[in-house]
């Protein structure tokens, strides 16, 4: 899907059709099909492969510099509506008129920039957007690391009372989604970090109008970049921890079963072996006794509690 805005002098984001890429406009594309890929490569003069790497799912984070456009792929992060989460490349291209957005699905992040917002940033200053759009896409990592925390604390509360199985695989997804975010936040870094430099080349610096506040902006992201990774990390750590305790905590429940099931068995066949015993078509003690079979009794009686008691006092109870 293509979408086509512009911010008007009053401030206000207009959207306008889809054969109208005029001047200072932000070209939105969202899942695009080959017609629309063509139609703004065709009209804004920038290589096809650049818009349609884009939207690879594998796609790493990088920058690549043209001669009349600069365009960067970052990962953004994704919260799903199963609520797991997941990294989703998206393409930022600053032509010398133009500039464009590509991602693959529709995203909170690029979606946080809408009329309702319209205040916040402004199409015809295309540097700041796009460090708008850097910024946003690092809060978005460090709330949804607020998220994925109160989830584990949730699980972790959960799995003292019962150890089960759903609760594991939750955390193995949480585990899954901090691998993804750490990938995507060190690759995003880098990519921060070789942008800052770029601005510095004066054939970016007169593509993008990038001036002395871009840079510092830029800096406040990478500081922000880089505590998300730290964030990260430590959740990472954290997890690991909880998952290495949590199955050493199954494995010894499952010792606590084993040795109460063998110290049981050992109980149930005491009895049992002393009624063999007198079971036995051979002459056996007390056989004309006529209280024979309750001095049986008393005996597996008296040897089944003084191996209880032994076993308790061993705790195997």
């Amino acid at each position: 899907m293509l979408r086509i805005y512009r911010t008007e002098e009053t401030g206000k984001l207009a959207k306008l059709k889809k054969n109208k890429i005029l001047p200072m406009t932000w070209c939105s594309l969202v899942n695009p099909n080959e017609d629309e890929l063509l139609q703004v490569s065709t009209f804004l003069h920038i290589d096809y492969d650049i818009l349609s790497n884009s939207l690879d799912a594998d796609e790493r984070s990088r920058i690549e510099q043209e001669k009349n456009s600069l365009a960067i792929i970052i990962n953004l992060p994704l919260l799903d509506d199963e609520g797991n989460f997941d990294t989703l490349p998206c393409g930022l291209v600053l032509t010398p008129k133009n500039f464009i957005t590509i991602c693959a699905r529709e995203n909170r992040v690029i979606n946080s920039f809408n009329r309702s917002t319209a205040k916040t940033f402004d199409t015809k200053d295309r540097a700041r957007f796009m460090l708008n759009i850097l910024y946003k896409c690092t809060q978005f990592y460090l709330k949804y690391l607020t998220i994925i925390n109160k989830r584990t604390e949730d699980l972790e509360y959960a799995l003292r009372k019962t150890t089960s199985n759903k609760e594991l695989f939750q955390l193995m997804e949480i585990q899954k989604s901090l691998v993804y975010f750490t990938t995507a936040l060190k690759d995003n870094h880098l990519v921060l970090l070789k942008l800052l430099r770029l601005m510095r080349s004066p054939s970016v610096a007169k593509l993008a109008n990038f001036s002395t506040d871009d840079a510092d902006f830029l800096d406040d992201v990478i500081i922000e970049n880089k505590q998300a990774i730290e964030m990260v990390d430590m959740h990472r750590s954290i997890l690991e921890g909880m998952m290495d305790g949590f199955a050493s905590i199954i494995n010894n429940n499952v010792n606590l079963v084993m040795k109460f099931l063998a110290a049981i068995t050992i109980i149930l066949s005491i009895p049992t072996m002393l009624a063999s015993f007198w079971g036995m078509n051979v002459p056996v003690a007390f056989a004309d006794n006529p209280n024979g079979f309750w001095v049986v009794m008393g005996l597996s009686a008296i040897a089944t509690i003084s191996t209880i008691i032994y076993f308790k006092r061993k705790g195997m109870f």
